[in-house]
């Protein structure tokens, strides 16, 4: 057996549905954030190098990543969805996409402006829907609207909310600048048009260890999430929590830890559920800690390890939260 047989993964969702893999386009449209711009804030959270959720990038996107206020990008939507496209189709023969908004809060801006970038990448013959990565506080009704449009047009589209943790007192430790009453409003509304939401979810912040993850897992399920993403707290360059960890002030999680962390999660993740991911990687070149999150296949063998060894899946714990899961989405419908 492997993790797929045992994790119900959006990857193997998409095969089944579609007939063959379809792969993700990340693209920087040139967005910011408000906890950059000074709207909420100045320096973003504290784990923040927005290249460390980037591992594609190239040097020319690491360039703009960087950037604290709203630029344009060296390549539009379509060449960078051309230049993914090229690569893909060479190593894997892939024939459909999303395109992936993924740097910085992409729904941060003008509906004009987003309706044109998303229009750009809709446009393009082999993409089949996009995936829009926010923060919980950035998306009005009108990009919901928006996106529910899309959706009637044809195309599978994704909200995926940068929760990282369901208490307000872990936010404000890391400088996140939002609520847990924000991603609960986004994610009722987003429900409301039937948009599905894939909610990150980040393991080992400061002050959290397995009961708070157990805890923001019951919450974010008990509201509906559709898909969730896992990743591991890592440091890397020019953060604050890079500062705070060469002082002594943060401990980053041993791999063994992460891995049975995980694997508890996944039993008590109701099955309807798809895990976009379970674990996350950092480039080496700014990774600082812990040097185990630059080995993405020896942490998801690991996990797919400890399910084996419990003889256990996705599920299989989940009792309690499907109830709560269906109530919720009951009292939305």
């Amino acid at each position: 057996m492997t993790l797929a047989d045992r994790v119900n993964t959006f990857g193997v969702d998409l095969v089944r549905r579609y007939g063959r893999r379809v792969h993700k386009l990340a693209i920087h449209a040139g967005f910011t954030c408000p906890n950059r711009d000074g709207s909420k804030g100045r320096g973003g959270c504290s784990f923040c190098n927005n290249i460390s959720f980037s591992p594609n990038a190239d040097s020319r996107t690491a360039h703009q990543v960087a950037s604290t206020t709203r630029s344009a990008p060296e390549r539009s939507v379509a060449e960078q969805i051309e230049a993914g496209r090229r690569v893909l189709r060479k190593r894997t023969g892939a024939k459909r996409f999303f395109a992936y908004f993924q740097a910085y809060t992409n729904t941060y801006d003008d509906i004009a402006r987003l309706s044109a970038l998303y229009r750009q990448a809709l446009d393009e013959p082999d993409v089949i829907g996009l995936s829009v990565g926010t923060r919980p506080d950035c998306v009005p009704d009108a990009v919901l609207d928006l996106l529910a449009g899309y959706r009637a047009e044809g195309y599978e589209i994704w909200l995926e909310l940068g929760l990282q943790s369901a208490f307000d007192s872990t936010l404000a430790r890391v400088n996140r600048g939002h609520s847990f009453a924000d991603y609960r409003r986004t994610v009722r509304a987003a429900r409301l048009r039937g948009i599905p939401v894939c909610t990150h979810l980040i393991i080992g912040l400061p002050g959290e260890g397995r009961d708070a993850a157990l805890e923001t897992l019951a919450r974010v399920v008990a509201l509906g999430t559709d898909g969730l993403k896992l990743h591991p707290l890592h440091v890397v360059r020019h953060t604050l929590l890079a500062h705070q960890w060469s002082r002594g002030g943060y401990q980053p999680l041993a791999m063994d830890d992460y891995i049975e962390i995980a694997a508890d999660l996944i039993e008590r993740t109701p099955h309807d559920v798809l895990y976009h991911r379970v674990t996350g990687t950092a480039q080496r070149e700014i990774l600082l800690a812990p040097e185990w999150c630059s080995k993405k296949w020896i942490v998801l063998n690991g996990i797919e390890n400890a399910l084996r060894r419990r003889g256990t899946c996705q599920g299989a714990l989940a009792s309690e939260q499907s109830r709560l899961r269906s109530s919720a989405i009951d009292r939305v419908a």
